[in-house]
């Protein structure tokens, strides 16, 4: 994935129907059956020596903004299912035509913080013995259909457009093969997806909803392999023309160049193009509008007015000691030392009591008196611990405390202060977490609008919703409602459940901002108990 300012010249588009953007070329229908007969010669190796999907940050700052690559706003309605899917734009043009460059320029213009790049290059086959020995002597053809794990890419693209998260494998040039580390990626609001192969499947047409074609003069992609062979890789002239005429001419003429009539837009020049790709970006930015969700937090507080308690809810029973120390830390005289310490330990007994809640099974030893004793232990396979930041991370070390090598995940959730959603910022969770039960930690709960979107990034990272326990030192109902509603099978645990919410999301009576408190920043003016409104983690 890649997003990166780029400046082009000012040129007309060549469409015909400016206002249906489309245009055509022709070209037979061949073009879309993937039976193709096999074509074994070989052509030049790449210019990337692993696929663009490779281990990255998770954000990339333009010219005017941060684009974040590892989440996006809710993708989800009030019932915790799909509402919505992003908006897959599919390039498709000749090997160095500037695919990627229309597809980094778009981005920029794009001006939208979620946003996924694609390339069609790390989904290249696993090569056998034999194929990779042609592949070693320059005799694979990596520019046929038959290269490109059509079924994968499909399976990966069908996910990514319904917000879920996919591993994504790193193509390896230089040994003609996967690397083993495979690179996570998140769903967003627009998915960008390039290669040469884009038209030519027919499954993979249906999850596009806009096809552009790069149309680059053959002379000048020739000229651009000459200069990079030649300059990079230190090869002859008369082999890279060679090479070109004999396989890569014949492959975009028979499998490339008839998909362009398959194309809502051909944008000749390529990057270059700037008139075509404000067209593309105008189109975008209706279409993305349309499918707005708008997260109505008015509506949320509403919705369960005057309804019973979830019997997922537990509460942790209101006992002297509980009750004193919800008096300490709930006072605006408690000094930042005390309110650390009290907190502390009421953090420690909502973790055993969130226990108490795992699967167990009968477990017979034998004491040193040599007796048996009838016990009980953990009937799963693994407890990993997920913290939503910045004051979630605060109940760890009371995980950590009763739980040896527990694993822990982050998730950062903050609320667009424009749009009132609440955003994923950040995300990084163990590996095979979806076999695990998971306890996800917020300090505080007021709206349910964090962890509505922490739980969905747990289902979309295959963890089972029964596995699930979300644990909080406060809520308010209305946050209890919105996430037993949306999720009815995962099981709340906190220490005390306040009844009202103001007009600006606080829990009334509430214990303030707890990450503020808890690490001695200053709150926002406009600060919610949710912690997705904290600005910093």
């Amino acid at each position: 994935m890649s997003a990166v300012c780029g400046d082009g010249r000012v040129s007309a588009m060549e469409c015909g129907d400016k206002s249906s953007m489309r245009c055509t070329s022709g070209g037979g229908e061949g073009s879309l059956d993937r039976l193709l007969p096999s074509v074994n010669s070989s052509l030049s190796p790449r210019k990337r020596t692993t696929s663009q999907c490779k281990s990255e940050p998770p954000l990339l700052r333009t010219s005017k903004r941060t684009i974040y690559t590892a989440g996006r706003p809710p993708w989800y309605n009030e019932h915790g299912t799909q509402s919505k899917e992003a908006f897959v734009i599919g390039l498709c043009g000749g090997s160095a035509s500037g695919k990627t460059t229309v597809a980094r320029k778009i981005i920029e213009a794009l001006d939208v913080p979620w946003v996924v790049l694609l390339s069609m290059d790390s989904f290249y086959k696993v090569l056998t013995a034999e194929q990779q020995l042609l592949a070693a002597n320059n005799d694979y053809n990596f520019d046929h259909p038959d290269a490109f794990d059509f079924s994968l890419l499909v399976h990966t693209l069908r996910k990514l457009k319904q917000g879920k998260s996919v591993k994504i494998p790193v193509y390896d040039f230089t040994k003609h093969g996967r690397q083993k580390e495979w690179k996570t990626v998140y769903g967003a609001s627009v998915i960008i997806f390039e290669g040469i192969m884009s038209f030519a499947d027919k499954e993979l047409l249906k999850l596009l909803d806009m096809k552009i074609f790069v149309d680059t003069d053959s002379d000048i992609r020739l000229v651009r392999r000459l200069r990079r062979d030649i300059t990079e890789r230190g090869r002859d002239i008369e082999g890279v023309i060679k090479q070109y005429n004999k396989f890569v001419k014949p492959a975009f003429e028979q499998y490339i160049e008839p998909t362009m009539r398959l194309a809502d837009i051909v944008v000749p020049r390529g990057g270059g193009n700037m008139v075509a790709i404000d067209l593309i970006v105008q189109h975008v930015h209706s279409q993305l509008e349309e499918r707005k969700l708008r997260w109505d937090m008015a509506a949320l507080a509403s919705a369960h007015q005057a309804q019973p308690l979830p019997q997922t809810l537990s509460v942790l029973e209101s006992t002297p000691q509980v009750r004193g120390m919800h008096t300490i830390i709930r006072n605006k005289e408690t000094s930042r030392d005390e309110f650390i310490f009290y907190s502390k330990r009421l953090m420690r007994l909502l973790i055993e009591r969130a226990l108490s809640f795992l699967p167990s099974q009968v477990h017979i030893v034998q004491t040193p008196q040599g007796e048996d004793y009838e016990g009980r232990t953990f009937h799963g396979k693994r407890i990993t611990g997920v913290s939503i930041l910045r004051a979630g991370e605060t109940m760890e070390p009371a995980l950590r405390a009763v739980c040896k090598d527990v694993r822990i995940g982050k998730i950062l959730i903050q609320t667009n202060q424009d749009t009132g959603e609440p955003e994923l910022h950040y995300l990084r969770l163990p590996k095979d977490i979806s076999e695990d039960h998971v306890i996800l930690m917020d300090c505080t709960v007021s709206t349910g609008a964090a962890a509505m979107m922490a739980i969905r990034v747990l289902l979309d990272h295959d963890v089972q919703e029964d596995k699930i326990l979300l644990v909080s030192l406060l809520m308010a109902e209305m946050g209890v409602h919105s996430v037993a509603y949306a999720f009815p099978q995962v099981k709340i645990i906190t220490t005390a459940v306040d009844k009202k919410v103001n007009d600006l999301f606080h829990i009334i009576p509430g214990i303030g901002n707890f990450g503020d408190r808890y690490f001695g920043t200053d709150a926002p003016p406009d600060w919610s108990d949710d912690d997705m409104d904290e600005p910093s983690c």
